[in-house]
């Protein structure tokens, strides 16, 4: 019962169509939720997002598929328990080396352990980590920050409480996304941890503000159901209407979220005022990731930079910047390097296709960036890259002035951005020679580069 997402485009007039210039318009970036989001929080209750049409859904499914499917989620479940269960924490052993908390069982400590221990390192491998943590990339990447960041002890976090949260998270992604899955979310996290420990974060930032933007990070887009908001409203789906067309995903992200934290009982322990005040922050920060919310803030960090008035001691200024590095750590993958980027770029594509596919088969107009026969992957990214990442990269490379890491993210985005240009330019010359009226394009680097594919 899942689906997929939306993503960027290859020219000016389809930009407009699918919403990348559309984020050129309205909005705030005070961080204040929205008036639809205000008063009193309504938390959604785990799983409550419905399947969009069991029939469009499960129209390839065959006999027994469903029944595998849940004795999948109940085999790793069932795994998840007794990685719990075994682990040193749990058994009550204590750590070999002050300030460690080892959190993988026998079996994953070496590959996997020896990850975490450069987890702040950009050429991390989230797929690969995720294979060796047995699919449990998200909950053991989040109680290793968690730990290494001083949360836990902190916060005075209960961990059995810690792990039923993390796992419902972990669950409520939907692994049949191409993207949107629980590996996203852990990619994301990991991305926001290298962005937290950027040196003019790290020295202002408090173990609030650290909590909050690793908990963002990690829960963004949970439940996701695969497809895009347009797709929600034309099909008038009822989260559509509950949020009134405005952010409906991020909404709902946000509102699972709170969810959970309330169904594990995590923070329980805090004062209602202040446990309150998390849940909100956590949904200023979630909305933020609404793509047509870009231009609003980055309009707004381009004041803060030009005026260089920005004051990391002012509570609402570190929010705002950790509303930036999210919505960065949210579209880094084509600042990842180039094996790892096309990975993240083909699989999003799959999901723009999938729901392009569902909305030809039931007579539905067909999204822009969702149309296999006419949306190139090279072109979508392209699009993307240029209407969406760049700039907010560029600005944040002024934040950082500019940081290591800002250098290596910026190295990786132009050397993605040609190899995907030169990608586009193999595909138009082939369709051209399929179809001879095409005219036959001018590679964007010239004949040399155009035949040097990665």
């Amino acid at each position: 019962m899942k689906t997929r997402r939306q993503i960027p485009s290859p020219s000016l007039v389809l930009c407009e169509q699918s919403g990348w210039l559309n984020v050129l318009f309205n909005g705030r970036a005070d961080g204040r939720l929205n008036a639809g989001h205000a008063g009193v929080l309504l938390a959604e209750r785990r799983g409550s997002y419905p399947p969009i049409d069991l029939r469009i859904l499960k129209t390839n499914s065959r006999p027994g598929e469903v029944e595998s499917g849940t004795r999948r989620k109940l085999k790793r479940l069932l795994s998840f328990q007794r990685y719990c269960h075994a682990s040193r924490l749990l058994r009550g052993l204590m750590p070999h080396t002050p300030g460690s908390l080892h959190l993988l069982d026998d079996d994953y400590l070496g590959q996997a352990a020896h990850m975490l221990s450069k987890v702040d390192t950009w050429n991390f491998d989230i797929f690969l980590f995720d294979r060796l943590t047995n699919g449990n990339s998200l909950v053991t990447l989040m109680c290793h920050l968690f730990n290494v960041c001083g949360l836990i002890h902190h916060f005075q976090l209960d961990m059995v409480k810690l792990h039923r949260f993390l796992g419902m998270v972990q669950e409520d992604y939907h692994s049949h996304n191409p993207y949107h899955n629980a590996v996203h979310a852990a990619d994301v996290t990991q991305a926001m941890y290298c962005y937290i420990k950027e040196t003019k974060l790290a020295e202002q930032l408090t173990p609030l503000d650290v909590f909050l933007g690793l908990m963002a990070a990690a829960a963004h887009d949970v439940d996701h159901p695969g497809v895009n908001q347009p797709f929600l409203i034309k099909t008038r789906h009822h989260l559509a209407s509950l949020y009134q067309n405005t952010s409906v995903l991020e909404s709902h992200h946000w509102r699972s979220t709170v969810g959970m934290l309330r169904e594990s009982g995590l923070l329980s322990h805090l004062p209602a005022d202040m446990s309150q005040d998390i849940e909100q922050q956590l949904g200023s920060l979630i909305l933020a990731t609404d793509i047509n919310r870009q231009n609003e803030f980055l309009i707004t960090l381009r004041e803060h930079l030009d005026n260089q008035d920005m004051d990391l001691q002012l509570a609402t200024h570190r929010h705002f910047i950790l509303q930036i590095a999210l919505k960065c750590a949210d579209v880094c993958n084509p600042c990842r390097e180039w094996e790892l980027s096309r990975q993240w770029s083909e699989r999003v594509c799959e999901e723009f296709y999938r729901q392009g596919d569902m909305e030809r088969k039931f007579d539905l107009e067909i999204s822009p960036l969702c149309d296999q026969q006419t949306d190139s992957v090279p072109a979508i990214q392209i699009g993307f890259i240029s209407y969406i990442v760049e700039p907010l990269f560029e600005e944040w490379q002024r934040f950082t002035e500019p940081s290591m890491l800002s250098q290596i993210m910026m190295g990786h985005l132009h050397k993605n951005k040609a190899c995907w240009s030169r990608l586009r330019y193999v595909h138009t010359l082939a369709e051209t020679k399929t179809h001879p009226h095409v005219e036959e394009p001018e590679p964007e680097g010239g004949q040399e580069e155009a035949e040097d594919i990665p």
